[in-house]
């Protein structure tokens, strides 16, 4: 299983790509999808543009993304919200199964605690790829435990919901 995750942003969208082999997984690509200030559709554009390349580089078998949780700033949930639309309508061009989980899910799921700060959710991250470093910003290290979330998850559970029918 190859897993692209999201940590979906409209300024910042972290990415990462990790291989599930076995019980093991490794990174294989993680980074940044960074998009300059200006119009939002040029924004959108942007980060369209680098999911399709994404993609069409590594081969992802699925995709997974966080769930979008606001309390505060409805402008930027709204801006973040479309970003995110972004990333799930190129999901479905590529035709590749997707599925999304909740921050408390992906903390418990790396940390053991669904409270989890980010500095253990980082750590957490760092030692269970072996990476040389802690990834950084923190939109990378989320992603990558979006990955690791994904893939600990979906072990054994064949297609998943939303995939295309062979």
């Amino acid at each position: 299983m190859v897993v692209l995750a999201i940590d979906p942003g409209l300024e910042r969208v972290g990415y990462a790509v990790v291989r599930k082999e076995g019980s093991r997984m490794v990174a294989l690509a993680y980074g940044l999808i960074s998009t300059p200030k200006g119009e939002l559709p040029l924004r959108l554009a942007k980060i369209r543009a680098e999911m399709t390349q994404l993609i069409e580089a590594h081969q992802p078998s699925e995709i997974a993304t966080e769930r979008l949780l606001f309390t505060k700033n409805t402008t930027t949930a709204m801006d973040v919200a479309k970003a995110l639309g972004v990333v799930l309508v190129t999901t479905a061009d590529k035709e590749l199964p997707w599925r999304e989980y909740s921050p408390p899910e992906i903390k418990r799921t790396v940390v053991g605690n669904g409270r989890a700060d980010k500095a253990q959710v980082t750590f957490m991250v760092t030692k269970i790829l072996g990476l040389a470093a802690p990834p950084k910003p923190d939109d990378v290290a989320d992603a990558l435990a979006i990955a690791i979330t994904h893939c600990l998850m979906n072990q054994g559970q064949g297609r998943l919901p939303g995939a295309p029918r062979s």
